[in-house]
């Protein structure tokens, strides 16, 4: 009996591996290409491809071990991308719409196909559970479509991505079932047991040993490279540790996903490192695999092949729709959702193929379904990419115009942002921090700038420049975003910032902490408090120990009376969009008076972040959270110049606050936009004096160095638990 997956014996006409890949990137090229004039999806381009080239089509290439490792890894990069790119809040949101939907999406082409296969197909019953249960389990091959027009958190791809993990779950549990059953004569409820057990286990262990194990790695190695070989290889360690368990590695890759989805933001270089790999050479392999299966010569095998194809297609699109009419009426959700959930759960390849291939080696099944399996899976990937190709298109549309109707004359916009980068050390986490805060309003988003003002002409300060603003573009350039350097040569640091405001019509600004130089010098040092005073642009300072996103709480302190700020919707929605990016929880300390406008901003900006809010009477109650601020928690002090409505006398006592109670803390210092002009600063005079009047003399900071270091000691003595603080 001639197996239709089994290779052919006719040699393939490319065998080098060179010349092999590229063919690969080839069809990976042009498929794209030529298909985008047709209006057709890339993934069935790239199925068809595989067909073409493959051992029952031209035979340009064999199926050979390359494409069976690559295969697998695309199909577990498919799942980890899914699990990755949800939105966990909207997950956990979602998640018992999603358990309904997986319980319909199961249970109905189960029942569905035990029925129809013994009617139509005449097969005994224990053949057609478990030709049922691969009717049941579907792959998200249709996906990168809806990723790619960024759907990924629209409430039915979300359904149909929780939905999926238990159709897998399930079609496992029936596959091992009934093998349990062909080999020992009997179904064995320990052995099922044991296999939920172990499964649960599996579920804690990585639970617990991923977040913690991936915390500790990023914040000691944040260098690009190690992080995304580090991200991989617990995808596939989590594969590899489900498939010993008797899991298929497909619900470890997504599992894995699930759980750093936490520490991978949507907006950094890691994330689109991982997107690009995935997009360009893993996911393309596995579909140009999956086409290089199917042997489109079986349909001349006669009539019957062709009648067991059409059936088996039937019935499996016939069960996912009835189970997305059914999530639809129970959730009520629109055709154009159910369309969605329909399509993307329609297509049938990695567990329908692993299904067949055991029920065929066990003599379950005959040849004419081994061959009516290729069909339907060609059949069901095409209807799937295609159906949802236009439905994303048209959901995309209405999110639109939605959008559109919603945004009232006079909503805040994204402004230009201005970064001002001291070093290349400093540079690459506040071009994050300004990135994660940047909220995403297409064509209405302003442009990111970056800045180094020096005063200083030697060949070390202009390298030094040169490398600060280099590091700034490598960081924005991973994350896909466009940052415009500007070396600039003035007076002083405040001067030149100024300048540049006003020249580039800055919006906002992002600047770190000063690290102090003497023990006279002050908290915010004399350059921060003359930018502070001289602008009245939103002004974000930022000092953190640790890699953004490996903070677990935001704790925003806010003073009585903000809301009436100018700048005040822009601060909360720069905040609510650094909290959806990390995927953290974020509290609001506040006066029960500034709650409402707060979660009013938060509301109508769909943030969907988890925000608490504890009353706070009075600004300076903030020092009582001193004691509950963790080392990966986040501290946002909302602050107010002296002309602004929330500025109270307290607030000149701020420094001394946060450099006694908050030393080790990660801060970010918001001043919010003003209404007003700048003009504190006005003269060349003013600005050349402050910095006479603030460098000491050599001999002076020699004085000094040497009493810091006395300081030092002392504190090393008195508290060796402390860890060493740069700042002070």
């Amino acid at each position: 009996m001639l197996l239709s997956l089994a290779i052919p014996a006719t040699h393939p006409a490319v065998t080098s591996p060179v010349a092999i890949f590229l063919v690969v990137l080839a069809i990976i090229l042009i498929t794209p290409i030529l298909l985008n004039k047709l209006k057709i999806p890339h993934v069935i381009g790239l199925i068809v491809a595989g067909v073409l080239v493959g051992p029952y089509g031209f035979n340009i290439l064999a199926r050979d071990m390359s494409f069976e490792v690559f295969g697998q890894v695309g199909l577990l990069y498919l799942m980890f991308l899914a699990g990755i790119e949800i939105d966990m809040f909207h997950l956990k949101k979602n998640l018992r719409n999603g358990a309904i939907f997986g319980l319909y999406t199961f249970m109905v082409p189960m029942i569905i196909g035990t029925l129809a296969s013994m009617a139509f197909l005449d097969i005994p019953i224990l053949a057609a559970v478990l030709l049922a249960s691969m009717f049941a389990a579907h792959t998200l091959i249709a996906y990168p479509i809806v990723s790619r027009l960024g759907l990924t958190k629209s409430k039915a791809v979300i359904i149909t991505i929780a939905g999926t993990i238990f159709t897998v779950l399930g079609s496992l549990m029936v596959l091992a079932a009934v093998t349990g059953i062909v080999t020992t004569g009997e179904f064995r409820v320990m052995a099922m047991l044991r296999l939920v057990g172990s499964l649960l286990l599996y579920c804690l262990a990585v639970l617990y040993i991923y977040p913690r194990l991936t915390r500790w790695f990023f914040k000691h190695f944040i260098d690009g490279v190690p992080q995304f070989i580090y991200v991989l290889s617990m995808v596939f360690l989590a594969a590899v540790s489900a498939s010993w368990i008797g899991i298929e590695g497909v619900f470890g890759a997504f599992f894995a996903g699930l759980v750093l989805n936490r520490y991978i933001p949507a907006r950094t270089s890691l994330m689109t490192r991982l997107e690009f790999v995935g997009n360009a050479i893993f996911i393309p392999y596995f579909l140009i695999g999956v086409g290089m299966l199917i042997n489109v010569s079986v349909v001349m095998n006669g009539w019957h092949t062709l009648y067991v194809a059409a059936v088996m297609s039937a019935i499996a699109m016939a069960g996912k729709w009835v189970a997305a009419l059914l999530t639809q009426r129970t959730f009520h959700m629109t055709g154009m959702d159910r369309s969605i959930i329909y399509q993307l759960s329609n297509a049938h390849t990695a567990v329908a193929l692993a299904v067949v291939m055991i029920g065929y080696e066990l003599c379950i099944f005959d040849e004419a379904i081994l061959n009516g399996t290729v069909i339907m899976i060609l059949i069901t990937c095409t209807v799937s990419s295609i159906g949802t190709s236009r439905a994303a298109m048209k959901m995309k549309i209405r999110e639109l115009d939605h959008l559109s109707d919603e945004l009232p004359h006079g909503a805040s916009v994204q402004p230009n942002t201005l970064v001002t980068v001291d070093n290349p050390v400093t540079a690459r986490e506040l071009v994050n921090l300004s990135l994660l805060t940047r909220t995403t309003t297409s064509d209405k988003s302003g442009k990111l700038y970056a800045l180094h003002v020096r005063n200083d002409s030697s060949p070390m300060a202009r390298a030094m420049s040169r490398n600060a603003l280099d590091m700034a573009e490598r960081v924005a350039a991973t994350s896909d975003e466009s940052l415009q350097p500007i070396e600039r040569f003035d007076l002083n640091f405040v001067t030149g910032v100024l300048n540049t405001i006003e020249e580039r019509d800055i919006g906002e600004i992002v600047i770190g902490l000063h690290r102090r130089n003497n023990v006279i010098d002050s908290f915010f040092g004399d350059k921060l408090t003359q930018l502070i005073k001289a602008s009245n642009r939103m002004i974000m300072i930022s000092r953190s120990f640790i890699p953004v996103n490996t903070i677990t709480r935001i704790v925003v302190s806010v003073p009585e009376k903000a809301e009436y700020e100018t700048g005040f919707r822009r601060w909360v929605e720069a905040i609510a969009t650094l909290t959806r990016q990390i995927g953290c929880r974020i509290i609001f300390c506040c006066h029960p008076d500034t709650a409402p406008a707060i979660k009013a901003v938060i509301r109508h900006g769909m943030f969907g972040v988890r925000a608490e809010y504890h009353d706070i009477m009075q600004w300076d109650d903030f020092i009582l959270l001193a004691n509950k601020i963790l080392d990966d928690d986040l501290f946002v002090v909302v602050c107010a110049r002296r002309t602004s409505l929330s500025f109270t006398s307290e607030m000149d006592n701020l420094p001394e606050f946060l450099k006694k109670y908050f030393a080790t803390n990660n801060l970010l210092l918001v001043y919010p936009e003003q209404f007003g002009s700048q003009s504190d600063i006005t003269t060349m005079a003013e600005t050349l004096s402050t910095d006479i009047v603030t460098t000491p003399s050599p001999i002076w900071l020699h004085i000094m160095n040497i009493y810091r270091g006395a300081v030092a000691l002392k504190k090393r003595f008195t508290h060796p638990h402390k860890p060493n603080n740069p700042d002070f």
